[in-house]
């Protein structure tokens, strides 16, 4: 009977975290392939870049968003399903809506991110340094961010986070707070540990193409294995070093 509940659980838990990324890699898919039809009807003409609006600063914050849920769900899912069980062996209850609140803090951490994202973008195009692609248009630009994402995969802090992402039960057991607000409030921490853990890599998106599909979803990979395979940390040192090598190659290519 137990096993049953808690195999329900995962399955629906499972399918709400499915559903809301396949809905956010909709969305970027979509808005990626109008991007591109603007490009080509464009006659091959590079699109003139506008100052933003109030309203296409907020889409555009939408957009990163959205594209945090996507790339970063996939990888919070042993954690949130964790959770879960967890929460229904304290409460005794449904863990539907604790679950829920756990998520909803670790998504609004992201969203958090998506503002400092949305303005280094606005500050990117501003300066010149940015195509309407959003891909940098400065190799000294490209290499240091990947120079910066590169040491930073080697840092204490780094590692301080990428541990807490790793040990999702001894991060539950070490920060557990009961009810609702608790639940929240956990979602925000295990949130904030990730950030910590990704941010950097997240600034390479400049570099290869905030809507390059192909690029997205290599960086989503990497995050996923660094957080999620056996010797994961090996992952991030092995990543750390080709970012500093790329990053390298760009400022003395000519």
């Amino acid at each position: 009977m137990i096993e049953g509940i808690a195999r329900r659980d995962r399955l629906v838990v499972l399918a709400g975290l499915a559903v809301a990324a396949a809905l956010a890699w909709l969305y970027l898919i979509d808005m990626a392939l109008d991007m591109g039809g603007d490009m080509v009807h464009a006659d091959g003409a590079m699109m003139q870049m506008q100052a933003w609006s109030v309203t296409d600063g907020l889409l555009m914050w939408a957009m990163w968003a959205v594209m945090m849920v996507a790339m970063m769900v996939p990888s919070a899912a042993p954690m949130i399903l964790i959770f879960a069980r967890v929460d229904r062996s304290q409460s005794g209850g449904r863990p539907f809506t604790a679950t829920t609140l756990f998520a909803l803090g670790y998504v609004l951490v992201w969203a958090a991110f998506s503002v400092a994202a949305t303005a280094m973008q606005w500050g990117l195009q501003n300066a010149a340094l940015l195509s309407p692609m959003m891909v940098a248009t400065s190799t000294i630009l490209g290499g240091v961010l990947f120079i910066a994402a590169g040491v930073y995969q080697w840092t204490p802090l780094k590692y301080a986070c990428l541990k807490h992402c790793r040990s999702p039960m001894a991060f539950i057991m070490g920060h557990w707070r009961p009810g609702r607000s608790g639940a929240f409030r956990m979602g925000l921490g295990h949130g904030a540990f990730c950030l910590g853990c990704c941010g950097f890599v997240m600034g390479l998106l400049f570099v290869g193409g905030v809507m390059n599909l192909a690029w997205v979803a290599a960086i989503t990979v990497f995050v996923i294995a660094e957080k999620l395979m056996p010797k994961g940390e090996w992952v991030a040192r092995a990543g750390g070093i080709a970012m500093v090598a790329a990053g390298i190659y760009l400022l003395v290519s000519p």
